[in-house]
């Protein structure tokens, strides 16, 4: 079961919050409305988000799964299993199925031509190139079912909580899904871990067989900061875009799912990335190693332990809403010992008008070992008879 708890945010909540003021003023920079179905917004920093609609509910990735695609190849160069000069062979299957007959986003590989991994890498980014993908899937994994699995195994190393991967490509697949949350996690693994290859997200072109095409992602011409990452597109999921952008001096994240044309999806983007930049502010409210909260261990040799964040915990909250705020601190319970030093055991919720704005994770600032029976039978009896106390 979930448990919030009402939290003193030190800095700019100065009572504990038992109910939620309202404010026009302070409502009008959230009343942010998108057309995409999906949507969210977050901080690249601190991770928290910004701004959420339906982030968690499963959809069809379309041409954002090639991110993984991405990861996987990007994985492999960093840790020297694979070099940017290796050559992969161009299969039929790849050839039929991503190249020009398929009507999809292609290259235009030659039928049973080597290609290096870089020019694939560059393929697969800058044009989403279906035939690109699969050639990498087939290289790296022998087959493209194998490589789904390898892509699968990364996604839950780094975090990826309702994201399955069937395929290199996004081709639609009843059994591939992913969430928009999922896609932003996914973003920002790739612009912290492989800053040796993100440029290439903001390259304008590539030409491959004598055929140049333009970057799919627009908002890349628009000086708006924005220098990745992703845009996707088929009939059933609609058009969605993954979005990195540095204007204001911060990086946001961005990703907006199911829109209806080009158009749409590129003006939504712009707008979230615009209004992310502009409309929030900076709040420093906890040091490195400052105790944010309690929360209570059940049959722990402690009763409860602190809990911290990943370092200062800054929040960025919108301008002109802090008498609308108010904060709990949010976690699976009951908590069962053993508990280790460092495990991520609530969130920080920060809510204006009971709309959820950011959420940043907490951590064990110290372990706490099972307790003895004495304590064990004392925290039962607490259980049934009173509830398990927040």
């Amino acid at each position: 079961m979930i448990k919030p708890t009402s939290l003193l945010l030190k800095g700019f909540l100065l009572f504990l919050v038992v109910f939620v003021f309202s404010s026009q003023a302070s409502m009008a920079q959230l009343q942010f409305a998108t057309k995409a179905p999906y949507a969210i917004l977050m901080d690249y920093d601190s991770g928290t988000i910004l701004f959420q609609k339906k982030a968690n509910e499963r959809i069809e990735p379309a041409s954002m799964a090639k991110m993984m695609t991405i990861a996987v190849t990007f994985d492999m160069l960093k840790n020297g299993q694979l070099s940017v000069d290796d050559e992969f062979f161009v299969s039929e299957y790849a050839w039929r199925e991503g190249g020009a007959s398929s009507g999809g986003s292609t290259m235009f590989a030659k039928l049973n031509s080597k290609i290096k991994v870089i020019d694939l890498l560059k393929s697969v980014i800058i044009q989403s190139g279906n035939d690109a993908s699969i050639i990498l899937a087939e290289g790296i994994g022998g087959t493209e079912e194998t490589f789904a699995n390898i892509m699968n195994e990364l996604a839950q190393e780094i975090g990826l909580k309702n994201s399955n991967f069937t395929n290199s490509t996004g081709l639609p697949d009843e059994k591939m899904y992913v969430s928009a949350q999922d896609l932003a996690i996914l973003a920002k693994y790739i612009i912290k871990e492989f800053p040796d290859y993100y440029s290439i997200f903001s390259e304008p072109d590539f030409e491959w067989n004598n055929i140049k095409q333009s970057n799919r992602n627009t908002l890349l011409s628009m000086d708006i900061g924005v220098d990745g990452l992703k845009t996707g597109h088929t009939e059933s999921s609609g058009y969605g875009e993954v979005v990195s952008s540095t204007e204001g001096d911060r990086r946001v994240i961005a990703v907006l799912h199911g829109m209806q044309s080009k158009k749409e999806r590129s003006e939504e983007a712009r707008k979230l990335i615009t209004w992310g930049t502009r409309s929030f502010e900076l709040v420093d409210a906890y040091n490195s190693g400052a105790i944010v909260s309690h929360v209570p261990i059940y049959g722990g040799e402690e009763a409860k332990v602190a809990l911290v964040g990943d370092g200062a915990i800054s929040l960025y909250i919108p301008k002109g809403s802090k008498k609308c705020l108010s904060a709990n601190i949010v976690y699976n319970s009951p908590i069962l010992p053993p508990v280790v030093e460092g495990d991520k055991i609530a969130h920080l919720q920060i809510k204006c008008d009971k709309q959820v704005i950011q959420t940043t994770p907490l951590y064990a600032n110290k372990s706490v070992e099972k307790g003895s029976l004495m304590r064990r039978a004392s925290d039962a009896i607490k259980e049934l008879t009173l509830g398990w106390l927040k």
